[in-house]
């Protein structure tokens, strides 16, 4: 998103923070709500034209979005989106964009108050690693022939009572509504918005055997100290890297695994 955007993006982030904080707020029923209005306004491009107008006031759009959504979510749904249409957007597709964030924002919340997030974040990395290394799943996931509900069931019965409900309910989403995404990108992007939850970068750590919980420390403080943050590990296990580990944080790779210091000597001997 380009500027007016990020600042209408984080005022409603700002927002959402703020109504969340309510115990009477229910969390996960305002994802689903959040996600609805973000499926409406996906379909209908006039609709979100008009919400994201520049030429018309503020507080026309506003009504226009209390007129529409009363009586089909709650009032603080309403309210929320109602405040999101007075802003500025750059273009309509970034109202859309953000009401989608806010949705799974608004999960992570609800994960968050349950003490379920650190499980939710590695349970989306781990998922993401399965679909990954798993053609035929990543096709079943995929395929826009497939309906919805078969997905749906797919994943049911794939996570089902193995996974936290709120990754079932983000990768339930991702899957049915990938909005032109990847579903690596989509699980890669829930990964990053779990960890932002705590302020937390995430460093994706391959080895050839696991570490030990006192290497997982070493290397997380090590990282924290290098990046200013504190940092989430997601650990993957790799034989074919030999020896050492990788690290990628973003998108720098931190090298120091046997097997790319080999290539890089087989490169320099071949040059």
């Amino acid at each position: 998103m380009n500027g007016a955007s990020r600042e209408a993006l984080a005022a409603a982030r700002e927002r959402l923070d703020a109504l969340t904080d309510s115990t009477s707020v229910d969390a996960a029923q305002l994802a689903d709500e959040l996600a609805a209005v973000t499926a409406l306004l996906d379909r209908e491009a006039s609709l979100r034209r008009v919400l994201t107008d520049p030429a018309q006031p503020g507080e026309a759009k506003a009504e226009l979005v209390q007129r529409l959504l009363s009586g089909q979510v709650g009032g603080v749904t309403v309210d929320l989106v109602a405040g999101m249409v007075r802003s500025r957007w750059s273009q309509p597709r970034d109202l859309v964009d953000a009401l989608e964030e806010l949705a799974n924002i608004a999960d992570l919340i609800a994960a968050e108050k349950a003490g379920a997030l650190d499980d939710v974040e590695d349970e989306l990395f781990r998922f993401g690693r399965i679909v990954s290394s798993s053609t035929e799943l990543r096709a079943a996931l995929t395929d826009p022939a497939a309906s919805a509900s078969a997905k749906i069931e797919l994943l049911h019965r794939l996570l089902g009572g193995r996974a936290n409900v709120t990754t079932e309910r983000l990768v339930t989403r991702l899957v049915v509504a990938p909005r032109g995404r990847s579903l690596e990108a989509g699980l890669e992007s829930l990964s990053k918005l779990a960890a932002a939850r705590r302020d937390r970068m995430v460093a994706v750590v391959t080895s050839a055997v696991p570490l030990s919980d006192a290497q997982k420390r070493r290397l997380g403080a090590a990282l924290a100290k290098l990046y200013g943050r504190q940092m989430h590990l997601n650990l993957d296990v790799d034989p074919e890297i030999l020896g050492g580990i990788r690290v990628q944080v973003g998108d720098e790779i931190i090298n120091g695994s046997l097997a790319d210091r080999l290539e890089d000597a087989r490169r320099r001997l071949a040059g």
